[in-house]
């Protein structure tokens, strides 16, 4: 009887060991990020620990109801014996006194404070404190990356909000936040993300490392820092992805990219990136692969005919006329018959004219913008055509250039777009098809020598990556997508196991 009692002693204080030695891990897991906290309530130092997300807690209710009751009210002390008494003391419905790791862990990650009576004590109280209404507003929504179907929330302006939001979706002690300042004047608070023990540390540091090193005086926004850190500034390729949507920003850092927050900005820029992620947006993942399949490869075919579409007409009427086919040959003879100019001024002209519009509407108010880049282009195109400054052929042409660059998701990306044409304009007007050649050889070599993060710019292309084409061009179903990307170097390769929800399913059916 002795020998089981005391074995079964035994193995309560190896439990007990055991459990605080998982708190003990806990906090030194989570005090990795710069918005967790943890500090006394009380001068006696080791004594009476609170520990919380900066960024998770309501600082109003943390204030009136924990730290000025114990440092207004110092007698209210003498009341606490052990940690159960905490109940009597606090004026707070939800407060929890538990052991057990997981659990004081889960409450953490949800807005609970916990509170140590010692620093090494494994029984805590878990005390409710989150911000539930943060980041809630009416101009929460997206503005420049609208899709139809998912979320649309996004970030604002305030960073501690916009870490908020991030852990609200990343539900996990491994999302990892280091906080740099930035600017000689405006120290400005930067924050670093990723998610421990799937994001390569060798982009971890390289983000660091090129952060820390830039010597600014004032920075306004994410924008600045993308032009600071990125690999190479002597190209208009944004070589990092920037977004105002959280579950893009959501989607990156669970693939095993690094996100950089900037406070006053409501923008977030991630890299490693590569070429095909800005033409891809967040609403492929919420329909069926197929249909997502069908509408991003509209989008990059878009995107190639917006590029290419005006210097292939110019190389065609300038150079090549014996391609147009005999039917279409009188039609466009008949459009150009008045027009005075050659292909490549009447080009010129129209481009030059849609990027005035595109201009002026974004600067002007949201209601008048849109009535000037609906009217505006209806009345000089009509215009153009009646006086045979242009022909209507070429109106369309243009016309539908300008449109197919509007597909592409992401705005920087949609800028570089618009720029590309105009030098492959100038190629096919002066040696035509051979000029357009010339062009995209230009542009390929540019590209393959193009780094994000050290990571080439156009893989899984080049180098050829067979393994992560199943989310570039198309998207395949989630059942063959279950691994991340290879080329961002992931800790931990796999995100899912698809054999596993298979077998669940064939469980069920039984």
């Amino acid at each position: 009887m002795f020998k089981k009692r005391r074995m079964r002693n035994n193995k309560d204080k190896q439990a007990v060991t055991e459990n605080s030695q998982d708190i003990g891990k806990l906090f030194a897991k989570v005090k990795k990020s710069s918005d967790f906290k943890q500090f006394p309530l009380t001068d006696e130092a080791g004594h009476l620990i609170i520990s919380y997300y900066n960024t998770l807690v309501d600082q109003q209710q943390l204030q009136l109801k924990i730290l000025m009751v114990f440092r207004e009210t110092p007698y209210e002390l003498d009341r606490l014996e052990k940690i159960d008494d905490i109940k009597k003391i606090i004026a707070i419905e939800d407060i929890v006194i538990t052991d057990n790791r997981k659990e004081a862990e889960s409450k953490l990650l949800k807005g609970y404070a916990i509170l140590q009576m010692k620093e090494n004590d494994q029984r805590v109280a878990l005390i409710h404190l989150s911000n539930d209404k943060a980041g809630l507003r009416e101009q929460n929504n997206v503005e420049n990356e609208f899709s139809v179907v998912g979320p649309q929330i996004g970030f604002l302006e305030n960073i501690d909000v916009n870490i908020h939001l991030l852990r609200q979706q990343i539900n996990t002690t491994d999302l990892i936040t280091k906080e740099v300042n930035i600017g000689s004047t405006s120290n400005t608070r930067v924050i670093i993300a990723h998610i421990d023990g799937i994001t390569s540390e060798q982009h971890v540091n390289t983000m660091t490392q090129r952060l820390q090193n830039i010597d600014f005086d004032v920075i306004f926004d994410t924008s600045q820092l993308h032009q600071f850190i990125e690999d190479n500034s002597l190209t208009p390729f944004p070589l990092l992805l920037p977004t105002e949507r959280v579950d893009r920003a959501v989607q990156a850092l669970i693939n095993g990219q690094v996100a950089v927050l900037s406070s006053g900005s409501p923008y977030v820029v991630t890299g490693p990136s590569t070429i095909i992620d800005y033409f891809i947006s967040p609403e492929d993942y919420f329909l069926p692969w197929i249909l997502g399949s069908f509408f991003r490869f509209i989008r990059v075919c878009s995107v190639l005919f917006s590029i290419f579409g005006t210097s292939i007409y110019i190389a065609v009427i300038t150079y090549h006329y014996e391609m147009i086919p005999n039917d279409l040959f009188g039609s466009l003879s008949i459009s150009r018959y008045n027009v005075p100019f050659p292909p490549v001024l009447e080009v010129i002209f129209l481009e030059l004219t849609i990027e005035l519009l595109r201009e002026a509407g974004v600067r002007l108010p949201t209601k008048v913008g849109q009535t000037l880049g609906i009217v505006g282009g209806i009345v000089i195109g009509q215009a153009s055509v009646e006086a045979s400054l242009t022909s209507n052929v070429l109106l369309i042409i243009v016309a539908l250039s300008a449109l197919a660059s509007f597909t592409t998701p992401i705005y920087k990306m949609s800028n570089t777009i618009r720029f590309l044409r105009f030098p492959l304009i100038l190629f096919a007007s002066i040696w035509g098809g051979l000029g357009i050649v010339i062009g995209i050889a230009f542009l390929i070599i540019h590209l393959t020598r193009l780094e994000s993060l050290g990571t080439p710019y156009t893989v899984p292309f080049y180098p050829f990556r067979p393994e992560d084409l199943k989310d570039s061009l198309i998207r395949s179903s989630y059942s063959k997508t279950s691994k991340r990307p290879n080329y961002l170097r992931p800790k931990s390769i796999w995100r899912y196991h698809p054999h596993n929800h298979k077998k669940k399913k064939s469980d069920f059916d039984e």
